[in-house]
């Protein structure tokens, strides 16, 4: 479910309020709040220390950070420094503190240690001319510690850096099961607008690679600077673990907790885990963790140092710049970790000390060979993905520094998701027509758990096909079908809009014609038979939503999915013949074009704001002017502009009038682009690109930050970190459409693909398709539900395609297929799941196929002359629709055209298929 809401007094939203305040989301106001009352640990007050790169600030009774600002940022905190006094008591953790279990060699029993539980005045230890300051950690710490702990700031070569000092100071050996370093910094988006979050708060992402690991710090608005911390000495990265706000909250098996609330606006703090064994065997016993989990054991007198060093980046695309500048490892994946079967994956290596070793596990799961350095000296490798699932890539260097690198092998892009298709249409096939609720025939949510169609939900909307949670299934169902037309499928698909969808789901006529409902599902005792509704879930919350609150039209965010399913079976029923056979295209395109604006009309309150799925709208638009239905067209345009122009007044134009959100940012740019607002687009992208990172691991790389969807949409609800939820897909969209016009801009495509591949990582073996991949370490698994899951399918389809790149110091590159270079020849072979569309960075050249598919893309780099392989005829398309395209205008590239006269129609050139494949030249010249 979307967490934006609208504050107005419709019921459903005020449902709406009600559920976000369950969670945390809508505290009180800022000026309603009593002054906060600070702590002791604030009685000594604040020291300041002037660093090359930061203005540092420590609590002097603690020596924990007050304030970590970077040089040149008019004064940015990294830190929730202006929360400061309402976290000054005891529990709060901050940037400086220590965790710990432990036990001594004739105990079983693991104890807990925290600096923070019961805050004491440290002991204050004399500094030499790099320490800024250290202290004995004992006083805050419990007397049976059997460690002697002291922590020290100093800045060295530059650098801030925070080093602990661990000392066994008993006469038994003591065995670390676990050590974590809080990582504090400000993303609590408690009580602030959309504006001040964005001025002052920071994500936070983990690469969770061991010695090579390192935790980004990332600016909401997306500007730099940007901070880094990596490890000080032998601190590897080996785990990254939530710090929760009460023990058990949300299912989460927490050990050590801070007050701070969270919710909606606030994912919680985390901890850089250097040793995870005693967690490992306890409280995530049953996950499978991204790094093989280790202990220490200290002997009677011996010391053990760990460390983090904060290094600042200019701006984020620039942090693999700076990790090399500060002789860290650096890899680079491509297409990135995600790696389909069919293709050669290519990994990218720079660190100054030889390569000892690369090993893989498991060991089958990826083949690996060792190419030519590239120019400046980064070792390059070839991978092939063997067999299916999670794999880890551990890198050795020749001074033991080790590297781990997270990849998915996935089935072929095509067969992925043709399993997906299959199994939506088969498996998650409803067809009872007794169903009291008339949802037969449909694709319904499904439980990869129990193995069954979910029929019943406490969160009505997840069994009543609408909303997201609900509407996931059979929304990723159609969007299959642009990508891979399937006959039977779409015999069930059509019987689906005709049967539920048009006159169920969606108005034909009444007081709301074309509006859509918000559940076709509810809660009604009184009109049900006695017992009929499951008794093991709650039907009490405002979740279940009764017969009138279901029939409401008023959510905005239900209309564009089906927006998208009458623009799918339209294209289909334009572009090719008999895959579409119960309407003509004009009736589909009309559809799409009255769904569009019945949420204008019904759904005003939400729909002010960007929807995920928008682009639909822009698409629409588009096809409505191709066809000349210009009286439609203007009216839709209209009323689109309206939407536009308010956000052309509004700082950071996305999202709702919650803190933060990151759904609505794929339509605002779609539109602030269409009309020309090139302003609020950018701010867009730069707010983007702030919480959807390039980090080397498939779970993380380009996986927009979602973390409240496992409440409204999944089985096991929490607030957690998801990867590669439907943000992942739809933020992509923006995110490749803007390297499309700036293809110099290699950091785009790598996050753009990484979104638009991570979505694939959610459909196994079968074709099931999760909601999402669990991030917290006691779960790491895919969500058993499908849940909200089709708006991802809708960003893949949306935005799969093979992308050929020169790369100035990896060469030809390609993302979405193979290549192949024959002196001046470039031969492209897609392998993406719709090789319907191939982008040729060289030369801005944008080729889409709204029938027909790509065998073979060929570049000639000497003539600029480009060929293009088209599969051959089939009985549904015996013709082929190209588009060329130049996104990107680049100086001494001219306009691309066929080389002989094509026939051309809406935009498109018509090219007639041979049985074999059919070449078709494009050329610049006359």
């Amino acid at each position: 479910m979307k967490a934006g809401v609208a504050l107005g007094t419709s019921p459903s939203i005020l449902l709406l309020i009600v559920c976000l305040m369950s969670t945390g989301a809508l505290t009180q106001k800022a000026g309603d709040k009593a002054p906060p009352v600070p702590g002791p640990m604030l009685n000594q007050g604040l020291v300041n220390y002037d660093t090359p790169e930061f203005t540092l600030s420590l609590v002097r009774s603690s020596q924990t950070v007050a304030a970590l600002k970077p040089k040149g940022a008019d004064g940015f905190d990294f830190t929730p420094g202006d929360l400061l006094a309402e976290r000054s008591q005891n529990g709060y953790f901050h940037l400086g503190d220590l965790t710990l279990r432990l036990r001594t060699e004739d105990s079983a029993n693991w104890t807990n240690y925290s600096t923070a539980a019961a805050r004491m005045p440290v002991s204050p230890l004399s500094a030499s001319a790099n320490v800024l300051a250290s202290a004995d950690l004992a006083p805050t710490l419990p007397a049976d510690l059997p460690l002697q702990i002291t922590r020290t700031w100093a800045v060295e070569e530059g650098r801030l850096v925070l080093r602990f000092a661990l000392t066994n100071r008993s006469t038994k050996k003591v065995q670390i099961g676990a050590l974590g370093i809080p990582m504090v910094f400000n993303n609590v988006l408690n009580h602030r607008s959309l504006e001040q979050a964005h001025a002052i708060c920071s994500f936070y992402d983990p690469y969770i690679g061991q010695d090579a690991g390192y935790l980004q710090v990332t600016r909401l608005n997306g500007h730099g600077p940007a901070l880094l911390v990596i490890p000080e000495g032998k601190t590897p990265f080996e785990a990254y673990n939530p710090i929760l706000d009460h023990k058990g909250r949300e299912g989460a098996m927490a050990v050590f907790t801070d007050p701070t609330p969270r919710g909606i606006t606030f994912e919680g703090f985390y901890e850089w885990m250097v040793h995870s064994q005693a967690y490992a065997e306890n409280e995530w016993k049953n996950a499978q963790p991204w790094n093989p989990p280790t202990g220490l054991t200290l002997a009677p007198g011996e010391s053990k140092t760990y460390g983090l060093r904060f290094l600042v980046s200019d701006s984020i695309r620039h942090i693999e710049n700076t990790l090399t500048r500060n002789q860290r490892p650096v890899a680079i994946g491509v297409p990135g970790y995600v790696v389909p079967q069919d293709i050669e994956a290519h990994l990218f290596l720079s660190y100054g000390k030889p390569v000892a070793s690369v090993k893989v596990e498991p060991p089958s799961a990826i083949e690996i060979r060792e190419d030519s350095p590239t120019r400046d000296g980064w070792r390059a490798y070839t991978l092939e993905g063997k067999t299916w699932g999670r794999s880890r890539l551990t890198v050795t260097y020749g001074d033991g520094r080790v590297q781990t690198i997270q990849y998915f092998v996935i089935k072929p892009a095509a067969q992925a998701v043709a399993d997906l298709g299959h199994f939506l249409t088969t498996r998650q096939w409803f067809t009872d027509s007794n169903d009291p609720f008339h949802r037969a025939p449909s694709v319904v949510t499904y439980d990869r758990e129990a193995n069954q169609i979910v029929l019943q939900d406490s969160r009505v909307w997840i069994a009543g096909l609408s909303d997201e949670g609900g509407a996931g299934s059979w929304l990723a169902a159609i969007m299959k079908e642009l990508v891979q037309p399937d006959l039977k499928e779409l015999d069930k698909l059509q019987q689906f809009i005709d049967g539920v969808l048009w006159g169920g789901l969606q108005s034909k006529d009444g007081p709301h014609p074309y509006g859509v409902r918000k559940s076709l599902f509810y809660y009604q005792p009184d009109q049900m038979p006695q017992n009929y509704y499951d008794s093991s879930f709650d039907w009490k919350s405002w979740t279940s939503w009764n017969k009138q609150a279901s029939e409401a039209v008023d959510r905005s965010y239900d209309y564009p999915h089906v927006a998208a399913a009458y623009w799918v079976l339209y294209r289909l029923a334009r572009n090719h013949l008999g895959l579409v056979t119960d309407h003509p295209w004009d009736w589909y395109l009309n559809h799409a074009y009255e769904t569009s604006m019945a949420m204008t009309r019904y759904a005003k309150d939400l729909a002010v704001f960007g929807q995920m799925e928008g682009s639909i709208f822009v698409q629409i638009l588009i096809d409505l002017k191709r066809e000349g239905m210009s009286t439609q067209a203007d009216t839709l345009e209209s009323k689109m502009r309206e939407r536009a122009d308010r956000w052309r007044k509004e700082a950071y134009p996305f999202g709702s009038e919650m803190p933060w959100d990151s759904t609505g940012q794929e339509e605002v740019y779609a539109w602030t682009k269409y009309f020309g607002y090139q302003d609020k687009a950018e701010v867009t992208l730069d707010a983007i690109l702030g919480y959807d990172p390039a980090i080397p691991h498939w779970g993380y790389n380009g996986s927009a930050r979602r973390y409240w969807d496992f409440i409204f949409a999944a089985k096991d609800r929490r607030l957690e970190r998801q990867l590669h939820h439907y943000g992942s897909g739809l933020n992509a969209i923006p995110v490749l459409a803007e390297y499309r016009e700036h293809p110099e801009d290699f950091y785009l495509l790598r996050v753009g693909y990484g979104g638009t591949m991570g979505a694939l990582t959610d459909i196994d073996q079968e074709g099931f398709d999760s909601a999402a991949f669990h991030s917290f370490p006691d779960l790491l698994k895919p969500d058993p539900l499908t849940g909200d899951n089709g708006p991802n399918v809708f960003g893949h389809a949306w935005n799969t395609a093979a992308y050929v790149v020169d790369h100035p110091e990896f060469g030809w590159l390609t993302f979405g297929g193979n290549v192949k270079v024959n002196s001046t020849v470039i031969t492209v072979t897609p392998r993406d799941s719709f090789r319907s569309r191939v982008y040729v960075a060289p030369l801005g050249l944008w080729l889409t196929l709204d029938a027909g598919t790509f065998e073979r893309v060929e570049l000639n780099s000497s003539t600029g002359v480009v060929r293009v392989g088209l599969a051959g005829a089939t009985d549904v398309t015996p013709e082929a629709r190209l588009r060329v395209e130049q996104p990107a205008k680049l100086s001494g590239v001219g306009t691309y055209h066929p080389a002989s006269l094509l026939k051309a129609e809406r935009d498109a050139y018509l090219v007639p298929l041979q049985k074999e494949v059919t070449w078709v030249e494009l050329t610049t010249g006359h």
